[in-house]
Protein backbone atom coordinates (compact mmCIF):
# COMPACT_ATOMS: atom_id res chain seq x y z
CA UNK A 1 0.00 0.00 0.00
CA UNK A 2 1.22 3.37 -1.02
CA UNK A 3 1.67 6.14 1.75
CA UNK A 4 -0.97 8.32 -0.50
CA UNK A 5 -3.58 5.35 0.17
CA UNK A 6 -2.47 4.68 3.44
CA UNK A 7 -3.35 8.29 4.21
CA UNK A 8 -6.88 7.86 2.32
CA UNK A 9 -7.44 4.79 4.93
CA UNK A 10 -6.49 6.50 8.16
CA UNK A 11 -9.07 9.29 7.23
CA UNK A 12 -11.90 6.61 6.80
CA UNK A 13 -10.69 5.44 10.36
CA UNK A 14 -11.10 8.82 11.89
CA UNK A 15 -14.17 10.14 10.35
CA UNK A 16 -15.55 6.41 11.99
CA UNK A 17 -13.65 7.19 15.14
CA UNK A 18 -15.35 11.08 14.89
CA UNK A 19 -11.85 12.13 15.81
CA UNK A 20 -12.79 15.30 14.33
CA UNK A 21 -9.03 17.18 14.86
CA UNK A 22 -7.03 14.11 13.31
CA UNK A 23 -9.86 14.42 10.54
CA UNK A 24 -9.08 17.76 9.99
CA UNK A 25 -5.37 17.24 9.81
CA UNK A 26 -5.36 14.57 7.40
CA UNK A 27 -7.79 16.40 5.09
CA UNK A 28 -5.81 19.56 5.03
CA UNK A 29 -2.85 17.01 3.93
CA UNK A 30 -4.53 15.33 1.49
CA UNK A 31 -5.79 18.93 0.01
CA UNK A 32 -1.80 19.39 0.11
CA UNK A 33 -1.42 16.03 -2.11
CA UNK A 34 -4.29 17.15 -4.76
CA UNK A 35 -3.42 20.49 -4.92
CA UNK A 36 0.22 19.75 -6.03
CA UNK A 37 -0.60 16.40 -8.54
CA UNK A 38 -3.24 19.04 -10.02
CA UNK A 39 -0.62 21.74 -10.62
CA UNK A 40 1.91 19.62 -12.16
CA UNK A 41 -0.37 17.05 -13.65
CA UNK A 42 1.62 14.01 -12.01
CA UNK A 43 0.58 11.40 -9.82
CA UNK A 44 2.77 11.52 -6.70
CA UNK A 45 5.11 8.66 -5.30
CA UNK A 46 5.67 8.57 -1.83
CA UNK A 47 9.62 10.30 -2.31
CA UNK A 48 6.94 13.44 -3.13
CA UNK A 49 4.41 12.56 -0.16
CA UNK A 50 7.14 12.58 1.80
CA UNK A 51 8.25 15.97 1.10
CA UNK A 52 4.85 17.64 1.29
CA UNK A 53 4.82 16.36 4.52
CA UNK A 54 8.24 17.79 5.19
CA UNK A 55 7.01 21.09 4.05
CA UNK A 56 3.47 21.10 6.42
CA UNK A 57 5.32 20.74 9.68
CA UNK A 58 7.63 22.96 8.91
CA UNK A 59 5.16 25.12 8.22
CA UNK A 60 3.49 24.53 11.58
CA UNK A 61 7.20 24.38 13.53
CA UNK A 62 7.24 28.23 11.94
CA UNK A 63 3.76 29.10 13.05
CA UNK A 64 3.79 27.44 16.67
CA UNK A 65 7.15 30.13 16.57
CA UNK A 66 4.53 32.98 15.65
CA UNK A 67 1.94 31.94 18.25
CA UNK A 68 4.10 31.41 21.10
CA UNK A 69 5.75 34.73 20.48
CA UNK A 70 2.48 36.89 20.58
CA UNK A 71 1.42 34.74 23.44
CA UNK A 72 -1.06 32.38 21.47
CA UNK A 73 -0.38 29.02 23.20
CA UNK A 74 -3.83 27.66 22.56
CA UNK A 75 -3.08 28.00 18.47
CA UNK A 76 0.38 26.98 19.25
CA UNK A 77 -1.13 23.64 20.82
CA UNK A 78 -3.53 23.58 17.61
CA UNK A 79 -0.54 23.06 15.59
CA UNK A 80 1.35 20.98 17.76
CA UNK A 81 -0.89 18.69 17.71
CA UNK A 82 -1.10 18.84 13.76
CA UNK A 83 2.71 17.54 13.71
CA UNK A 84 1.85 14.80 15.77
CA UNK A 85 -0.49 13.40 13.59
CA UNK A 86 2.09 14.50 10.57
CA UNK A 87 4.88 12.91 11.70
CA UNK A 88 3.28 9.42 11.54
CA UNK A 89 3.53 9.23 8.06
CA UNK A 90 6.98 10.02 7.88
CA UNK A 91 9.68 7.53 7.82
CA UNK A 92 12.06 6.60 10.29
CA UNK A 93 14.54 9.44 10.96
CA UNK A 94 18.34 9.02 11.00
CA UNK A 95 20.10 10.31 13.91
CA UNK A 96 22.55 12.99 14.47
CA UNK A 97 25.41 10.79 14.18
CA UNK A 98 24.39 9.21 11.09
CA UNK A 99 23.08 12.14 9.40
CA UNK A 100 26.86 13.44 9.90
CA UNK A 101 28.45 10.05 8.77
CA UNK A 102 26.68 10.32 5.79
CA UNK A 103 27.55 14.10 5.25
CA UNK A 104 30.78 13.05 5.72
CA UNK A 105 30.86 9.94 3.10
CA UNK A 106 29.45 12.82 0.58
CA UNK A 107 31.84 15.45 1.08
CA UNK A 108 34.52 12.76 0.55
CA UNK A 109 33.24 11.34 -2.03
CA UNK A 110 32.56 14.61 -4.33
CA UNK A 111 35.86 15.55 -3.09
CA UNK A 112 34.42 18.60 -1.88
CA UNK A 113 36.58 21.57 0.45
CA UNK A 114 35.48 24.54 2.07
CA UNK A 115 32.47 26.62 2.52
CA UNK A 116 32.02 27.52 -1.75
CA UNK A 117 31.12 24.09 -2.21
CA UNK A 118 28.36 23.92 0.31
CA UNK A 119 25.96 23.99 -2.85
CA UNK A 120 27.14 21.18 -4.93
CA UNK A 121 27.26 19.02 -1.38
CA UNK A 122 23.80 19.84 -0.03
CA UNK A 123 22.39 19.23 -3.78
CA UNK A 124 24.12 15.71 -3.44
CA UNK A 125 22.98 15.41 0.32
CA UNK A 126 19.22 16.23 -0.79
CA UNK A 127 18.89 13.64 -3.66
CA UNK A 128 19.94 10.43 -0.92
CA UNK A 129 18.70 12.43 2.63
CA UNK A 130 15.79 13.71 1.64
CA UNK A 131 13.05 12.71 4.03
CA UNK A 132 15.15 10.21 6.19
CA UNK A 133 16.39 13.39 7.97
CA UNK A 134 15.72 16.44 9.09
CA UNK A 135 17.08 18.98 6.17
CA UNK A 136 18.12 21.65 9.07
CA UNK A 137 20.08 19.29 11.17
CA UNK A 138 21.79 18.33 7.56
CA UNK A 139 22.63 21.42 6.83
CA UNK A 140 24.26 22.34 9.90
CA UNK A 141 26.37 19.14 9.21
CA UNK A 142 27.87 19.97 6.11
CA UNK A 143 28.44 23.58 7.52
CA UNK A 144 30.31 21.89 10.23
CA UNK A 145 32.11 19.13 7.84
CA UNK A 146 32.99 21.80 5.24
CA UNK A 147 34.33 24.32 7.73
CA UNK A 148 36.42 21.14 9.30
Amino acid sequence: MSLKEQITEDMKTAMRAKDAERLGTIRLLLSALKQKEVDERIELDDVAVVAIVDKLIKQRKDSIAAFEQAARQDLADKEKAEIAVLVGYLPARMSAEEVTAAVQAIVSELGAKGPGDMGKVMGAVKTQLAGKADMGQVSAAVKATLAG
